[in-house]
């Protein structure tokens, strides 16, 4: 079985899934884990997020340049048996049109899977169909993560719950819907801003103030934790949180369950310390 992601977090899944060595294309975004960093690429970006801000980053996605470039030609060398793709965003990965146009060109028609979740348990049963598309058994590794978000859940159901305003970009400010509100709520918050499923929309700092939020959480998507400290905002904030966005937040991958625990640590102190990066709380690493 010869796999290409065009998608970071279809990457996380594959490999859950046990099935790297069968990963022969990826995206320029899939950093994790390791062993990836030699699987040959098939994408490119012209946007460069190190040295543009946030605004400017927003400007050129809105004046619809090309935001994604395919290797057409090397994917068709790569003659894939599976080609894992997306149609939730544009802004966040090469197109599902996009790619079953090129497909139709080449010379041997791989299958095409397209993953579109917006909910926490769409993301998890995302492992059972590309488990079920690459023939290996998901059974065990669902219920595992099932456990785990349950076990966050039940050790925060009684403590009281703070309400929490969680960010995806900076400016303009766009709050984080789909799957992170389920996050905070399976961690003991009381999420704003968005619902569980919702796809959002940008909205004023002062909308932020307005929600009267006890924390704060920053994860613009795509964006490193050291990326985002660069660029803070210059709002007064309640308690506020820079969290590690595309590995836990952003990519609706099986490591937003590592997410939840990250958050019932933010909010309740449960748990281990989170490893280095994956939370930071302004002034202190944690």
């Amino acid at each position: 079985m010869r796999i290409v992601s065009l998608l970071p977090a279809a990457t996380d899944i594959v490999a859950e899934l046990g099935l790297l060595d069968h990963l022969v294309g990826r995206t320029h975004e899939c950093d994790w884990p390791a062993g990836v960093a030699g699987v040959p690429v098939v994408t490119s970006t012209g946007i460069d997020q190190n040295t543009l801000s946030s605004r400017e980053i927003s400007a050129t996605v809105h004046r619809g340049s090309s935001l994604y470039g395919l290797d057409t030609a090397l994917l068709d060398d790569l003659k894939p048996d599976v080609i894992l793709t997306q149609d939730l965003c544009d802004v966040c990965a090469i197109s599902y049109r996009r790619v079953t146009d090129t497909v139709r060109m080449m010379d041997v028609g791989p299958t095409v899977l397209s993953l579109e979740p917006s909910t926490l348990d769409e993301v998890l049963d995302c492992l059972k169909t590309v488990g079920d598309t690459l023939g290996v058994d998901s059974t065990d590794r669902i219920a595992a993560l099932h456990h785990r978000v349950d076990r966050i859940e039940q050790q925060t159901r009684d403590l009281a719950h703070p309400r929490v305003a969680a960010i995806e970009w900076l400016d303009p400010v766009w709050p984080a819907g789909h799957w992170v509100p389920e996050q905070i709520a399976k961690a003991g918050g009381v999420p704003l801003l968005a619902e569980k499923g919702e796809h959002t929309k940008p909205i004023t700092w002062q909308a932020v103030h307005d929600a009267n939020p006890d924390v704060v959480l920053l994860m613009p998507c795509g964006f490193p934790p050291e990326r985002t400290l660069r660029e803070l905002p210059a709002e007064p904030l309640p308690e506020t949180w820079v969290l590690d966005g595309p590995s836990y937040y952003n990519r609706p991958g099986p490591r937003v369950v590592r997410g939840i625990e990250v958050l019932a640590h933010v909010l309740h102190g449960l748990g281990p310390d989170p490893r280095p990066g994956e939370a930071h709380k302004l002034a202190a690493w944690i």
